[in-house]
């Protein structure tokens, strides 16, 4: 199967990529990215092709012809903010306005499932799987706005709920899920700081935790395997990762 990864350059889709790369279903790899996606260490790189995509408001016939016939996508390509997401905190925020987040995280998401969706696959007849990476306080309802980040939060949960809705009206022709994870923790990357930060996000906010090795292992297995359900919370993602790193580990002894 052909997956294609957007959002390749950060920790969490770097350990997707690597997985898949190790995986015997997965035939070829496509990181999509604004930077070029370098092969993650002790990984194959025969299967890996780096995407870099500058426009993702209008893909390029070129970066389409790219895209074109995979069987799965997992879109991991967002501003993320605040304790459950962790991948951009306080230095970077600043730098980035309102408009841009939700332009980068909104609007990207939606043309890229909608473009996706409208590209040959190599079996027409099986629904093209999209794994949308979200975070376990985004809500999708309005009234039930957290006191943290409460309107990104908001804005998450609304993507959701469109991408959930595309599939819905789209034939058969998507099968959507929604990850939700919690605090995603990766040995050996953090420094006091951020331990601390993490500490505060735990214990006062109530996130859960999940390791990036199981929350890779479980978007890696709902794509190639099917989507299980249409929200994956962070129980669910880490019971699913959990098992198919087992199974992996079984085959290969």
């Amino acid at each position: 199967m052909k997956l294609i990864v957007a959002g390749g350059t950060g920790f969490v889709g770097s350990e997707i990529i690597r997985q898949a790369l190790a995986h015997p279903a997965v035939t070829s790899v496509v990181a999509l990215a604004r930077r070029e996606t370098p092969v993650p260490p002790d990984a194959p790189p025969g299967k890996l092709k780096s995407v870099v995509c500058s426009d993702f408001d209008n893909y390029p016939e070129d970066i389409k012809r790219e895209l074109a016939g995979a069987d799965a996508c997992v879109w991991y390509n967002a501003i993320v903010l605040g304790f459950g997401f962790f991948s951009v905190w306080a230095p970077q925020l600043r730098s980035v306005s309102w408009e841009q987040t939700c332009k980068i995280c909104r609007d990207y998401a939606l043309t890229g499932i909608k473009t996706l969706a409208r590209l040959p696959r190599s079996d027409p007849s099986r629904p093209l799987r999209f794994v949308y990476i979200s975070g376990s306080n985004a809500v999708r309802d309005p009234a039930k706005k957290p006191w943290v980040l409460g309107d990104y939060c908001i804005m998450r949960g609304d993507i959701e709920s469109r991408v959930l809705g595309y599939a819905r009206e789209s034939q058969g022709a998507l099968q959507v899920a929604v990850a939700k994870p919690g605090l995603i923790h990766v040995p050996d990357s953090t420094g006091q700081l951020m331990r601390a930060l993490q500490f505060v996000g735990c214990a006062l906010i109530g996130l859960p935790q999940i390791t990036i090795t199981d929350i890779a292992a479980a978007l890696l297995d709902q794509a190639v395997n099917g989507i299980n359900q249409e929200t994956l919370d962070n129980e669910n993602l880490a019971r699913i990762g959990q098992k198919a790193l087992t199974v992996q580990q079984e085959k290969a002894s």
